[in-house]
């Protein structure tokens, strides 16, 4: 078969839109890379880009089938909203706590099985689990959940929650809007939702904030690593990173919340495709849209912001709750947010001088350093940190843009992208291996086998998809973070 890619250089390559109509599908990644991408993650792109009123897409190296759209894809428009390429979690999000601690005090397994305890007891893993599940949670009232459903990580939602509010500052966005850009719409949207039973357990699941449910999302006890490079060490002291001292890695998003929202969503647009009669763009109704302006458009980005509200505040939460953890058992232990950074949300950005919402499914925010829209910001000068997760055992790095990134509409992979389905991997991977390479790397986790879909071997091969985005330019890496332990649910995910 024919390959569908045209060659730039090592790590670039591009895919003529369908009957080359408009500007080119922007492949970043190798050779190997490239072999990769199944056919379906092809026709998914080719359909996406096809779509009423796309512009961009860009395909990463992480890149994998997904949900109408891949996973591991950017597209911009400026006159439709999707909400396939923001996908059923939404804001899905990393998040980085940096902390005093030497490496050397977790060398000791009974420490870090201390540690596992203690963070379990706070934070729960499993679908439908949240503070109720935990020994020593917040309290997280129906009442408190609007407000943070609507304010985001405020000051006033911090401190209810005992987060430390300048946390705030190290946010992509700290707190997300009503389509009019304001908090009132937000808590109508709610109000009227709740009026009409759309969430009838709502305060179970404001509950689940402080959690990471099941699937792929993860807390992760790292040891920071730096670069030699005299300017990246520069740029880790801007960010907070400490050379050889822990960090804490969390990859979760808007759990129960965030899915009923989406899918809601989802059958609401197909309905209105339905009544008014509209093609399903390539025959894939997970491509619903609606345009800019309408009443339809604006429910979602209603939707959308309160998903992104409650992951926001999710993760702040966690965090606090890990170093609450870390506090209980290694006494005298501070702790910083380094970043806060999603990967499933659409965003008003300018792209080609025109201002467009960019679509961003699986896939990281990467702003340079000189940007505009990080004025005023701590990283105004360096480009905002990229927190991009590997697998425990190969690690996972921070690391920061370069200009060049506005040929992938300043973004780069999420983080290594699955090369097994999860049936696959269980059936092709044995158990006692996986467990056994844990053991030879001195990583630790909760569970009593590590969850085989979830194995390592299930992803992609970091260290390519990583030589694809530096090989690109699209960022350079400020450290490396090696895993010590992990957090990990063997359930579905229920988000």
């Amino acid at each position: 078969m024919t390959s569908p890619f045209h060659i730039i250089n090592e790590a670039e390559a591009f895919i003529p839109a369908r009957d080359n109509k408009g500007k080119p599908i922007t492949v970043i990644g190798t050779e190997a890379i490239r072999k990769g991408f199944d056919q379906t993650c092809i026709d998914q792109a080719l359909n996406s880009r096809s779509a009423p009123g796309v512009t961009d897409l860009v395909l990463n190296p992480d890149a994998h089938a997904g949900y109408g759209a891949p996973v591991g894809c950017v597209m911009a428009s400026p006159t439709h909203i999707y909400p396939g390429p923001v996908g059923v979690d939404i804001k899905c999000s990393m998040s980085l706590l940096q902390m005093n601690i030497p490496a050397s005090e977790i060398v000791d397994r009974t420490v870090r099985r201390r540690l596992i305890e203690a963070i379990v007891a706070r934070t729960p893993t499993g679908p439908g689990r949240g503070q109720r599940e935990a020994k020593k949670s917040r309290r997280v009232s129906a009442a408190l959940g609007v407000q943070a459903c609507t304010e985001g990580a405020s000051q006033a939602v911090c401190e209810a929650l005992g987060i430390p509010p300048e946390w705030a500052l190290r946010c992509e966005d700290s707190a997300h809007y009503g389509h009019d850009g304001n908090v009132s719409t937000l808590h109508e949207r709610l109000d009227k939702m709740r009026a009409f039973n759309a969430f009838p357990n709502f305060e179970n699941k404001m509950m689940q904030l402080g959690s990471y449910g099941g699937g792929n999302h993860f807390g992760e006890c790292e040891v920071v690593q730096l670069d030699e490079d005299p300017a990246m060490r520069a740029t880790a002291e801007v960010f907070g990173l400490q050379d050889d001292r822990v960090a804490f890695l969390s990859h979760c998003g808007s759990r129960g919340f965030g899915n009923i929202l989406a899918q809601r969503q989802f059958k609401a647009l197909e309905g209105f495709f339905r009544t008014w009669g509209l093609d399903f763009p390539a025959g894939d109704k997970q491509l619903v849209y609606a345009p800019l302006g309408t009443p339809e458009a604006d429910a979602y980005l209603d939707d959308m912001a309160l998903g992104a509200n409650f992951a926001t505040v999710n993760h702040m939460l966690i965090n606090a709750l890990v170093l609450e953890a870390f506090q209980e058992v290694l006494p005298g232990t501070t702790g910083q947010l380094v970043y806060f950074i999603s990967h499933n949300i659409a965003r008003q950005e300018v792209v080609d001088n025109q201002l467009s919402w960019v679509h961003r499914k699986g896939a990281t925010r990467a702003f340079p350093g000189g940007h505009h829209a990080l004025k005023d910001t701590p990283f105004a000068a360096t480009g905002h940190p990229i927190l991009l997760p590997g697998n425990p055992r190969d690690g996972s790095v921070v690391m920061v843009a370069k200009p060049e990134a506005v040929k992938s509409c300043y973004s780069v992979n999420h983080g290594a992208g699955r090369c097994m389905g999860r049936k696959h991997a269980s059936r092709v991977l044995d158990q006692k291996t996986v467990d056994a390479d844990f053991e030879s790397n001195d990583i630790l986790f909760n569970s009593r086998q590590y969850p085989i879909d979830e194995a390592p071997n299930a992803y992609k091969d970091f260290k390519e998809v990583l030589r694809s985005v530096e090989s690109a330019g699209l960022a350079q890496q400020v450290c490396k973070l090696k895993a010590r332990f992990v957090i990990k649910d063997a359930a579905e995910a229920d988000d």
